[in-house]
């Protein structure tokens, strides 16, 4: 097997399991650890993996949007099959630099009118070819890695708009510290997001609860709807109800 082939297998693994350690890798592929220790350095290196004792595991806070896309793809499909419907022709709507608001771009497509604002690239090309749309983005410094404009100029651009409906993304969902961003610099866009929108649509899969991460984008409270790709459990459910957020999954 060429060295890239098994840098690629090696980090299709640790997007299964998580981690991976060394001496089982070396017996995987008949190497030496010394040669398993370069693939990890260099997948660490490039951001995807963080050093552990006797291995690696998977940086899953600051991917970079390539990995990110693959990610539970079928959770993000099923998610967007579920907020299509909450949006009509004619909406304006603030989609944020996520890879759920990519699948969402791409299920909107049938709807007519849409005014889309947002601080992502991807999005901003996956609607290209829409006819009878506006697109407008953000201005802002650019996270290459995410493809995403953050900053304070992305910041205040948003802070120009007020929108029927936003639709975003995040890293946690904690009952007591609320709804969570691995990078600060997203939350701040986020926070500004939630601000500018009448309806606060709260698109995450089932990954995301009971995790934490770096920055508090917002309460729970402040949320109107959590769109998710399977049944929360009872705490969840319970505790949506008595702060009067609706919650969407299939049935």
């Amino acid at each position: 097997m060429l060295t890239a082939e098994r840098r690629k297998t090696i980090l299709e693994k640790l997007q299964q399991e998580k981690k991976v350690v060394v001496n089982e890798l070396s017996e995987l592929f008949a190497v030496s650890d010394e040669t398993i220790r370069r693939d990890l350095d260099l997948l660490c290196q490039e951001g995807y993996a963080i050093k552990g004792y006797g291995g690696a595991v998977l940086n899953e806070n600051d991917l970079p949007v390539s990995i990110r896309k693959i990610q539970n793809s079928e959770q993000k499909k099923k998610i967007a099959a579920l907020v299509t419907p909450l949006i009509s022709d004619g909406d304006s709507i603030i989609l944020d630099a996520s890879t759920t608001a990519v699948s969402i771009a791409k299920m909107l497509k049938g709807k007519k009118r849409l005014t889309v604002i947002t601080n992502s690239i991807e999005v901003m090309v996956e609607l290209a070819d829409t006819h009878d749309w506006n697109i407008i983005s953000t201005g802002g410094y650019l996270k290459g890695d995410s493809l995403a404009f953050t900053g304070t100029r992305a910041v205040a651009d948003v802070a120009t708009f007020y929108a029927d409906k936003l639709i975003f993304s995040c890293k946690g969902l904690d009952i007591s510290r609320g709804v969570l961003d691995s990078n600060d610099a997203f939350a701040q866009v986020k926070r500004e997001m939630i601000k500018s929108a009448k309806t606060k649509i709260l698109a995450t899969d089932q990954t995301k609860f009971d995790r934490t991460a770096l920055a508090k984008i917002a309460d729970i409270k402040e949320i109107d709807m959590v769109v998710t790709d399977t049944c929360p459990e009872k705490q969840w459910r319970e505790y949506f109800l008595q702060n009067n957020v609706t919650c969407i999954y299939p049935m």
